[in-house]
Order: structure tokens, then C-alpha cells, then sequence
């Protein structure tokens, strides 16, 4: 028997409909109007006769009764009961996804933002603002990664949570990618990924045996943006940059996300690129992305670096004055920067992103010398420095998970520097 697919799965995943019991109905659906509600009211064609509650009863006695018809009438008359109420909430034949699922990732149904489940989260280990105090990263099954090698660079267009999804229909999407946070916005421990080492877990950094917290330089409290990495990026320091004429910093390629909303360390959001800094740092080319989360409620205004002038006037300039005059407090000279500290635009920012990743390429699958960097890995598997699961849990395991939340204050002085200029 041929039959159709659910007309709705969400109501039924095993109810099918008999095509012969479809074509068996047609011929009766003049006679069938009292008793499945065929049009009926006073919707009928002009020129028609309305049926009174009294000829209705009369037309009702004309006809033989349920237990009086062919079985093939029964069926049909069945088959319209339950296909009539569906057709008039405008089901169609082809089963297809709720319309949400439908939507690529970041686009929202209704008024507020689109909220995708997380795809990683993160397990404390030691003390905050300790410097044994380590977080490290899992992803949606609870598998230990590196947030450096395992999280990929792109978002992934065509899968969200393992459901796929249809690409949206401009190149906007195609310039999302993944944003790991490491300092959230107003704060000031210098939290970073540990590149050097194994599972890339975040840390504080040190200088000279203490914790390194950056100066409130005034008008600015900690970090004016929230502040991170781009996965699978790595500016190799022996590689001179060909528009700086300088090598890179040895890190992951640095970004300020510029929403509305204060994010939390160790989060994985989706981001928007604007645009890119070419910073300066004692001879070193230290990129800084401009970019913005892409659930940020204003994100559908900002698609180049001159909707950031436009939207948020004054806030380019203070990430300038911010990035060369943050290291003065601690004795040292004011950053400079390449192209006399212009921004460069949203184009220039996506070639340096993926010059930056085939560097990292190179580096996991050992084809340059990464030095101390520490390139171990678990999704990466034709890398030689790929390793399982069980080593994974080791490494992790290794580290002190001893944790007090009730005593984690945030050990930074809270003094303001005036910088006169």
C-alpha cells in the first residue's frame, strides 16, 4: 500500500494515510458536510441554498446511516475526519522541521536574541588568582579539549548541535567565527590561554613570580571590551608580517568584542568581524580583531569597521588611547602601532584571520618550529600531536582541583593612574 509521510511529525511519527482511502472520499464530500464540517456556516458560495437546522435533519435521514455504508465510505469518511482539521492549519505533505530548527545559527524567532545551547563548557581547578588556578575546557560530551587546537576557527554553516541547518543567504555568515573570552569587560587579571601548556587550559599570568593585573589607566576601568583569542590562529614569531614588517607575538590572534553584555571567562561565543588593529608590542606584530558577538542585540547594525565609528563614536579612539598607554603604569614605553594606528577594514582583518590560521596549521601538523608551544590535542587526528581521550583526563587530573569560592576576591589594587598628554 503506498502512503504518505507524516503530515505532522511532531503529532505522530507512525500515523499513515491511505491514498486509496483519499480517492475513495473525493466522490463523497458533497454528502459529507454535516458530519465532518465541510465549509459549513454561513460561508457558502452565492446563489446557493442554506441549509436550515430542519432540512439538514432531513438531508441526515436521506442518508444511510454509518452502519448501513460500503466499508470503503467508512474509511473514507475516516480519512477525511482526520485529514480536514490538519489541511485547515496548513500542513502540508512534506514533513519539515519546526520553523526555529530551520534557522541558521544566530537568528532569532522572535524579539530577543537567539540562544543556542552551549556547545563547551569549562571545570575549575585550584584557587582564582592563584597562580595553580587552571580552567579548562570540555566540550558538549564531556570530553577534555584545548581551547587553542580543539575549538575550530569557523562556525560551522551547515551543523548546529549536530542538526543541520541551511546556510543564510548573504556572505555575512560566512565571516562568523569563534571567540574564546578570557578577561571580561571592567576586570583586571590578566587571564590568558596557557599556550605552553598541555590541554592549552586558561591561567593568570605572571611576571617575575606574581600575578600580572592590568592598570586602570584613567577614564578606564581593567578591560574596556571583553577580551580573548580566535582558535586555530597562532602568529608565528618567525614569520615576518609583509604589511607590519614584523614578526608575530607567538600567540593566538587577540580579540576585543565590543556587545553590550559582560561575558564571563571561558565562554565560546560566536562573533562578527568589524575590523583590526595592528598593535606594536616591543617589536612584535600583536593583531587586536574588532569584532562583536553575534547575539549581541545590536549585532544586525555592525557588519564593517565604519558601522563601529557610526554606532559607537568615540570607542575606536579609546581602544587606540587604551592599547598605548596600558603598559606605561609599569615603567615601560607607550605601544606603537603600524599603519599610524588607522583601523583596517573588515576585508583586510579576514586575510590576516587566515593567514594567521594556515600558520597554525603548519604548526599542529609540524611543519615549522613551534618552540615551547604545546600543540597536544584531541579532535585534531592526523595530527601528530593528537592524543586520547584517557590522556586527556590525565593531564587534567595531574592539577590541583582544590576549590574556594568563598575567598576568590580578585587581589588587585584599586588605583587610577593619570597619564597627562
Amino acid at each position: 500500500m503506498l502512503s504518505c509521510l507524516p503530515l505532522n511529525p511532531d503529532l505522530t511519527a507512525h500515523t499513515t494515510v491511505s491514498l486509496t482511502a483519499i480517492c475513495w472520499a473525493l466522490p463523497f464530500l458533497p454528502f459529507l458536510q454535516p458530519e465532518i464540517g465541510w465549509g459549513g456556516g454561513s460561508r457558502s458560495r452565492p446563489g446557493a441554498r442554506v441549509l436550515t437546522p430542519a432540512s439538514r435533519g432531513r438531508r441526515r435521514e436521506a442518508l444511510p446511516g454509518p452502519q448501513h455504508r460500503p466499508a470503503q465510505s467508512r474509511t473514507a469518511v475516516y480519512a477525511m475526519r482526520v485529514l480536514l482539521p490538519l489541511l485547515r492549519t496548513g500542513w502540508g505533505w512534506r514533513a519539515r522541521a519546526p520553523a526555529a530548527a530551520r534557522l541558521p545559527p544566530g537568528t532569532s524567532t522572535g524579539p530577543g536574541p537567539h540562544r543556542a545551547m552551549a556547545l563547551y563548557r569549562t571545570e575549575e581547578r585550584g584557587q582564582p588568582y592563584t597562580p595553580d588556578y587552571r580552567l579548562f575546557f570540555k566540550n558538549v560530551a564531556g570530553d577534555y579539549i584545548s581551547p587553542f587546537h580543539d575549538i575550530p576557527l569557523r562556525v560551522d554553516s551547515t551543523e548546529e548541535n549536530g542538526i543541520p541547518t541551511k546556510r543564510a543567504r548573504n556572505d555575512e555568515y560566512e565571516t562568523l567565527f569563534n571567540m574564546v573570552v578570557e578577561v571580561p569587560r571592567w576586570t583586571n587579571a590578566k587571564m590568558e590561554i596557557a599556550t605552553k601548556e598541555p590541554l592549552n587550559p586558561i591561567k593568570q599570568d605572571t611576571k617575575d613570580g606574581k600575578l600580572r593585573y592590568v592598570a586602570n589607566v584613567f577614564p578606564h576601568k581593567g578591560y574596556i571590551w571583553n577580551y580573548g583569542a580566535l582558535p586555530q590562529t597562532w602568529e608565528d614569531p618567525c614569520r615576518k608580517d609583509n604589511s607590519t614588517d614584523c614578526c608575530g607575538d607567538n600567540d593566538p590572534i587577540d580579540v576585543c568584542e565590543i556587545g553590550s553584555k559582560v561575558l564571563s571567562c571561558g565562554e565560546v561565543i560566536r562573533v562578527k568581524i568589524l575590523g583590526i588593529l595592528a598593535l606594536i608590542d616591543q617589536g612584535e606584530t600583536d593583531w587586536k580583531i574588532i569584532a562583536i558577538n553575534v547575539n549581541d542585540p545590536e549585532a544586525s547594525k555592525f557588519h564593517d569597521i565604519d558601522d563601529v565609528k557610526k554606532y559607537k563614536p568615540g570607542y575606536l579612539e579609546a581602544t587606540l588611547n587604551w592599547l598605548r598607554f596600558y603598559k606605561v603604569p609599569e615603567g615601560k614605553p607607550e605601544n606603537q602601532f603600524a599603519f599610524n594606528g588607522e583601523f583596517k577594514n573588515k576585508a583586510f582583518a579576514l586575510e590576516v584571520i587566515k593567514s594567521t590560521h594556515e600558520c597554525w596549521k603548519a604548526l599542529l601538523m609540524k611543519k615549522c618550529d613551534g618552540g615551547a608551544i604545546n600543540c597536544t590535542n584531541v579532535q585534531v587526528c592526523d595530527s601528530p600531536f593528537h592524543c586520547t581521550q584517557e590522556e586527556a583526563r590525565s593531564i587534567v587530573e595531574l592539577v590541583s582541583s582544590s576549590l574556594n569560592k568563598e575567598s576568590n576576591e580578585e587581589d588587585t589594587e584599586q588605583v587610577w593612574h593619570f597619564l597627562g598628554k
